[in-house]
């Protein structure tokens, strides 16, 4: 005598309420099995799953097979670009990467020292409540001017502080965000040529429609230029970067 077959509980047709707390877990996870299994197809066009807050779904996974093997990419540090490229590519964007600080009363020995431990050229000049008061980069202290500074003054090399040398805020180059968003690396590349800067600022302003501006980022020419496949110089030249760029260009 045949068995009898058993229908399969229809989830979907019945009421929330009408389902048992531990049913309506065991349910959804079944939903998640039956999903796998469907072809290509059907999960192509699926509605997208609407998400509710708090709750989690695992994602398809499987245990890897024998003899399988996986290759380990080949890592990229700085994707290259070309001046066509969004200039957003080239933009060291501060609500990604914590923008590095030095006090304005530190030598700028000191500031020196933290620059090559962290591995960058520009440092944001901050006071007490992170206001940026300038820009200090490796090529003003490496530079001529803090020689210059303690000869004029009178004092020792290491009591040049980070003040005495820094680009002030009211001198820095600054860009709007929103024109940043609708340029090209070459317009940002040109802008600095322009100005005859190697850095630029990037501001945001508020939302809430008030005065406030967020610097939301900022641009090196050093990073354009190694972003674009130009080797670093190990005595940077501004002009020389210059030089290069407009070689790629040309090119």
């Amino acid at each position: 005598m045949p068995k009898k077959q058993t229908k399969a509980r229809d989830v979907s047709a019945l009421e929330p309420s009408a389902i048992e707390p531990e049913a309506e877990s065991k349910d959804y996870f079944l939903e998640l099995m039956f999903f796998q299994g469907r072809g290509k197809k059907e999960s192509a066009e699926a509605a997208p799953p609407t998400r509710q807050p708090g709750r989690y779904a695992p994602l398809a996974h499987s245990t890897a097979s024998l003899g399988e093997h996986y290759s380990l990419p080949v890592p990229n540090f700085g994707a290259a670009v070309n001046l066509e490229s969004p200039a957003t590519e080239v933009m060291t964007d501060l609500r990604r990467v914590s923008a590095v600080t030095v006090d304005p009363n530190q030598s700028i020995v000191e500031a020196n020292s933290f620059m090559i431990a962290r591995g960058v050229r520009a440092l944001f000049v901050v006071d007490a409540a992170r206001r940026i008061l300038g820009l200090m980069t490796a090529t003003d202290i490496l530079g001529e001017r803090p020689i210059q500074f303690a000869q004029v003054r009178g004092i020792r090399y290491d009591e040049v502080q980070v003040r005495d040398i820094m680009t002030p805020a009211s001198r820095l180059e600054v860009l709007s965000f929103e024109d940043v968003l609708r340029s090209r690396v070459g317009d940002v590349v040109v802008t600095l040529r322009l100005a005859g800067r190697q850095h630029a600022l990037v501001v945001e302003a508020a939302d809430d429609g008030t005065a406030q501006r967020t610097a939301r980022g900022i641009f090196s020419l050093t990073q354009i230029a190694r972003q674009l496949g130009i080797e670093p110089q190990q005595e940077h030249d501004i002009a020389r970067t210059f030089a290069e760029i407009e070689a790629v260009i040309a090119s």
